[in-house]
This record gives structure tokens, sequence and C-alpha cells, in this order.
């Protein structure tokens, strides 16, 4: 009988490098949040892997910052829990990149124990002789990193990594039970869905000072019924959510329907409703509500 592995694969690095493609992909399902603006995911988000003989937990972290405020202080958090329970780290970087935005966090990868694969994304988008250049950078700054190049996107050498990824891990029971996806519950998938749709549609500032949350989740035998409220930290932020006469509102809970009944398999009703809460980012109380400071 064939032992069977379970462990902790955590994807780190910058923002917008491709770490919630590459989740989505391994995992078969939309869990992260995906979109071209930075910063796009912000809590710790685990998609589980089963099969007959493993289990992958995989985490995608947020994107690695300097923070600017008490927010973005709680997203680092996440990604230094990343270090402490990881048996294998991705180290996700894309093509022209030369460091981590920040130099401690690379220092600890530097001078990880664990096994590090260092994922060289986007490598549709280049040249062969820049991926080569590419490769011996990073070869010379992580000489204890074995490097993959993949394209997340186009699903390009996903499966060897993740192939690789199940040599590595150790032997250990299941952690999680066989048939979990994720460890966050429904009204966080319906959260993050409405606030993708706020990252597509709206600019500069606007999706950066939303949270979403979900005050009612009901679900009967053929419908699902929720109200999720839009947090903004200033009026006029609300006037610019809600639109001319709320159309601007309304489109976004319609694509969010839409995708919550593929993800749910079942029709959705939505309410949506926008509020003020000022200054949330900056409030460790709210932050905490928010599931960010833990």
């Amino acid at each position: 009988m064939k032992k069977h592995k379970s462990g902790f694969v955590n994807i780190i690095g910058n923002p917008n490098v491709g770490k919630s493609t590459l989740m989505n992909a391994f995992v078969g399902e939309k869990l992260s949040i995906i979109t071209s603006k930075a910063q796009t995911t912000r809590h710790r988000i685990l998609g589980i892997v089963n099969g007959d003989d493993f289990q992958v937990i995989l985490s995608d972290t947020p994107g690695i910052i300097k923070p600017a405020y008490e927010l973005q202080s709680s997203m680092m958090n996440f990604v230094k829990l990343a270090f402490e329970d990881a048996d294998v780290m991705l180290y996700m970087v894309e093509i022209g990149e030369k460091a981590l935005k920040d130099e401690a966090f690379f220092r600890k990868i530097q001078n990880s124990k664990i096994p590090v694969l260092l994922l060289l994304n986007k490598i549709d988008t280049s040249e062969q002789h820049i991926l080569e250049e590419q490769i011996q950078h990073w070869q010379e700054l992580l000489p204890t990193a074995e490097i993959h190049p993949i394209s997340a996107l186009e699903n390009f050498n996903v499966k060897q990594v993740f192939e690789r990824i199940l040599e590595l891990l150790p032997e250990a029971p299941p952690y999680y039970p066989k048939d979990q996806l994720t460890d966050k519950p429904e009204r966080f998938f319906v959260n993050e869905t409405i606030r993708e749709k706020i990252l597509m549609h709206y600019k500069k500032e606007i999706p950066y000072a939303v949270e979403v949350e979900t005050e009612e989740f009901f679900e009967d035998d053929d419908i699902i019924r929720i109200r999720s409220i839009i947090m903004v930290e200033r009026d006029t932020q609300k006037g610019i959510i809600i639109g001319h006469k709320g159309s601007a509102l309304k489109r976004v809970g319609v694509e969010a329907r839409k995708d919550l009944e593929k993800f749910f398999s079942k029709q959705v009703h939505i309410e949506l409703y926008v509020k003020v809460n000022k200054n949330w980012r900056s409030n460790s109380r709210q932050l905490k509500r928010f599931g960010y400071n833990n």
C-alpha cells in the first residue's frame, strides 16, 4: 500500500506576479481573486488538493509590500505565518523581476531550511535569451532553490511543478477532510467575488478603500439568498460605488451573481448596500472584525 503524504505549500512573491492564478490552476476552482491590479489578495487563503495518497494544502498569500497603513501590516503578518508552517515554499517571480520588495523577507528565503521552488512565471511573454538570463540571475541569488520556468495562465509546466511538490512532501495523514476544498466559509467567497468586481470596475484608491461583509447567507434547496454590505471610508466613495441612479452598483451585483451561481452551482439572489465606515483600514478593531488581526 502506498504511503500517504500531506503538507503545507506556501506561495509567496511580489504583488501581481500570478500567485492566485497558480493556486487556482492547482486547485481547479476559483478560490483567489485574480485581477490586473496589485494587492488583490488580502488574506491568506488555503486551497486543498486531495488524491488517494496525498493532500496538498496550498496557501496563497498577499503580495509582499512595505506596509503604508494598518491593513497592509496585517496583510504582511499573513505572509510571515506562511514562513512558519511551510513544508515546501513556492517563491514566485515574473520575467524581468530582480528581487522581492522587502529585503528581510528575501533573506528569509535565502536562509530557508525547507525546499524552495523558484517559479519563473509569465515565460509565454518572453524571448528565449531573456529567459536564460533570468534563470542565471536567480541561480546566483538563490543557489539552493530549484528553478522552474512556468506560465500559470497558460498552464505550462504547472503539472510538473505539482508532481515535484508531491515528491518533496513528508509522509503524514491528511490534515483536513478529504472532500474539503478550502478552509474558508461560503461568506468569504461571496465577499471576495464582490470585491473582485469592484477591483475590475473602479479606479484609483476606490478598490483599496473597500471591504465587503456578507450579513445574510440563506441556502434553500434551489436558491441562495445573500445580503452584503460594501464598506467605504468616505461619503464621496459611496457615491462613486453606487453610480448614476445605482447603475454602477447594479453592474457589480449582476456580475457577482453570475460568478457565484457558477461557484455554488445554484441560483443566487444578491442584495448589495453601501455604507461608510470611516478610516476602517487604520482601525485595529475594525480590522479584527474583518479577519485581518488574529
